[in-house]
């Protein structure tokens, strides 16, 4: 039984820079009994890992190009076999170049992709407040100052930098896409939350906005012992307050990246 078999499940994507809303987001969609927008997700690289096999000896010296390609059209339909809900939002950087060269031959069913849009000095910003009030931040353990630690979340294989890879290529696929500013979630979610039951093509239901829960997902949360404390946990009313980091971040680093605003 399929992902499209199974309660005729579907399945999108939400890509997004980290700190740009996600947590919140799928905090508010995740009230639909019927939706599970995940968290940090694992999909695409057990997809890429399962293809960088063709590369090994062992692959090479016994091609079973069948074999192998059934468990890759297999990954999203097994990740996802035991979750009850039907609807299935996906976070990862689906449409970076290297995956969208695996997903069209690999998952032969449609999909579409929630875009969240967040400008990156907000973003950085907000990294600073966190690392700053919260000493076993993961990046504190890679610089000794703000120019060090914000180079390092900007390398290249970075988890900041392969979500604008794919908003970069979301502009060659815009008809998949529903494009979500950070700042328009916060001011006034509720349209913005219509605007993706549309992308969904369900009803829409009744959401809150306040008394907001942290993620859990079938009995499963963040473990932010991990990354750090507070990486992932929302306020339970939605707002947007003022961040004075920002004027902490380093003069080559705006000048380098400020042009990305959205």
């Amino acid at each position: 039984m399929t992902l499209g078999q199974k309660k005729n499940k579907k399945l999108f994507f939400l890509i997004a820079q980290p700190r740009s809303g996600n947590t919140l987001l799928a905090s508010i969609l995740n009230q639909n009994p019927e939706i599970a927008c995940t968290g940090n997700s694992i999909t695409l690289e057990i997809m890429k890992k399962l293809y960088l096999l063709k590369e090994d000896d062992i692959f090479k010296n016994f091609p079973d190009h069948n074999s192998l390609d059934n468990v890759l059209s297999s990954v999203y339909d097994s990740y996802y076999k035991d979750w009850p809900q039907r609807i299935i939002i996906d976070r990862g950087p689906v449409l970076t170049e290297g995956n969208m060269t695996l997903m069209p031959k690999y998952f032969k069913k449609n999909f579409r992709c929630i875009v969240l849009l967040r400008d990156l000095m907000d973003v950085l910003a907000s990294y600073i407040k966190w690392y700053t009030e919260n000493p076993d931040a993961f990046v504190n353990k890679y610089g000794s100052n703000d120019e060090e630690k914000l180079t390092f979340l900007m390398k290249d294989n970075g988890a900041i930098a392969k979500e604008l890879k794919a908003m970069q290529n979301s502009l060659n696929y815009q008809h998949l896409c529903c494009y979500i500013k950070y700042d328009d979630l916060i001011a006034d979610p509720e349209p913005e939350i219509k605007k993706i039951y549309q992308l969904l093509d369900e009803p829409y239901y009744p959401h809150q906005f306040e008394n907001l829960q942290q993620l859990n997902i079938n009995g499963i949360g963040y473990n932010d012992t991990v990354l750090g404390k507070d990486m992932h946990t929302i306020r339970p009313t939605i707002q947007k307050i003022p961040n004075p980091y920002k004027d902490r971040i380093p003069k080559v680093i705006r000048e380098k990246y400020e042009h990305i605003r959205f």
